[in-house]
């Protein structure tokens, strides 16, 4: 067999793995290795296994995660996230649906220190979905916003896919972060409007609440006060340039740790589930990321990837369509791979097709953001679904999944004024050079 024709086979074995439910690292490694001993030797396979372990976890750059993780983590265990929720719910009380909208708005504010869209989402199911249920909101409509609105937490920065993708793809971390800022507004403000309209819709489904004071309304804002200043403190000293993106989360995460010890919201206990939390999910991540390095190795021996994107390139069709079929594949494979593998998988094949054809790598990363944010409330392997479902465990998976299908909706029209208006994600970060 040819390496391209064993490079097929491998990348139909991982999807048969994976449909399997073997985890993700376990299953690229696998194939990784295996094909690299096909196409070189064995002895080479797992020579360049124990390189890629050694070099993902010996990464200086990824740093970067269990940083920004920790500090997602304090912020949730010093109450910071119950906070955002009140303030959102007290501004937005009244409005009908104003408790799913105050949700999404604790989601957008809570991912600018968290980073990852599942523990966005494990935290508001903690913590909004308690709320709509003791106000008799329809179940679907309260767990879908939940799920969905997690989601914001892969967009707006510190995203962790953003990191890896930054690292893959060798672009600026500072850059990436801020292209997801008005990305991520614009989905929030979406995601409010599809809440709206279903409430008109179907006035069943969120029972009114009584409107809140001015006078209580600016007092609640002092919940937001820490986040705002954290968040400034990071993104604005990383544009400033008084530290680069890994000194960026360490100050993040000692940032967070005083803002709770000055309120007196930590203790040894919180503390140390913190790092227990950030431990679990950071290897997780770093594990993943090992494993698709393999595989992409063993792809890259294969030269699959260079004559898929060289094919691509020369289809006779516009660029554009191009660009939408690309979407469509990940709009599809999401439904299937966690977003993070994903990304790993492809991005090394699509990147230089991409580039290729003109398009700006760091707009290109925001709208696979996007798509793939899709993936995370689609049926079979919804994650954040999972998780809302996993907190609330008298809630069925397909209630949670119905509810976010109308959410769909609100990230299909992002990216299509993303795909026309690319400005949307190359501005600010050009503004702030």
């Amino acid at each position: 067999m040819t390496p391209t024709v064993i490079g097929i086979f491998g990348v139909l074995a991982l999807v048969v793995l994976l449909v399997c439910s073997l985890p993700v690292a376990v299953a690229m490694a696998l194939v990784g290795v295996a094909g690299y001993a096909l196409v070189i030797s064995g002895r080479a396979a797992l020579a360049m296994l124990s390189a890629d372990l050694y070099d993902v976890f010996a990464n200086y750059n990824l740093t970067v995660i269990p940083l920004f993780v920790f500090m997602g983590q304090i912020a949730f265990h010093s109450g910071i996230s119950r906070r955002l929720f009140a303030a959102a719910n007290s501004w937005l009380s009244g409005l009908r649906g104003g408790l799913a909208m105050a949700t999404v708005g604790a989601c957008a504010a809570f991912g600018a220190i968290c980073g990852s869209g599942p523990a966005t989402a494990a935290t508001m199911a903690a913590v909004a979905l308690p709320e709509m249920r003791r106000f008799k909101y329809d179940d679907a409509l309260a767990s879908g916003t939940v799920a969905a609105g997690g989601g914001l937490g892969m967009l707006i920065p510190p995203s962790v896919v953003f990191i890896v993708y930054g690292i893959l793809t060798e672009q600026s971390i500072g850059k990436l972060f801020m292209s997801g800022v008005i990305p991520g507004i614009l989905v929030a403000v979406l995601f409010c409007g599809v809440i709206s309209l279903q409430c008109w819709l179907n006035p069943r489904l969120a029972p009114p609440t009584s409107r809140v004071s001015w006078r209580e309304r600016f007092r609640k804002l002092g919940g937001v006060i820490e986040t705002l200043i954290l968040f400034v403190f990071v993104m604005g000293g990383m544009f400033a340039g008084w530290f680069t993106a890994t000194e960026a989360a360490a100050m993040g995460a000692a940032g967070s740790v005083a803002i709770a010890a000055a309120g007196g919201n930590v203790s040894v206990s919180k503390l140390w589930q913190a790092a227990q939390e950030t431990i679990r999910t950071s290897c997780m991540v770093m594990v993943i990321v090992a494993g698709a390095t393999a595989f992409g190795h063993f792809l890259a021996v294969t030269g699959m990837p260079m004559q898929f994107a060289g094919w691509l390139t020369h289809l006779p069709v516009p660029s554009t369509v191009i660009i939408i079929l690309i979407l469509l594949f990940y709009l599809v494979a999401g439904c299937f791979i966690d977003s993070l593998a994903l990304i790993l998988l492809t991005i090394p094949i699509f990147h230089p097709v991409v580039i290729e054809l003109g398009y700006d790598p760091i707009w290109f990363g925001v709208i696979i953001v996007l798509v793939t944010q899709m993936g995370v409330i689609t049926p079979p392997v919804g994650v954040n679904v999972y998780v809302v479902s996993g907190i609330e465990r008298s809630l069925p998976l397909q209630t949670v999944f119905r509810g976010a299908m109308p959410f769909l909706l609100a990230l299909a029209v992002a990216c299509a004024l993303l795909m026309v208006f690319p400005q949307l994600a190359t501005w600010l970060p050009a503004a702030l050079e």
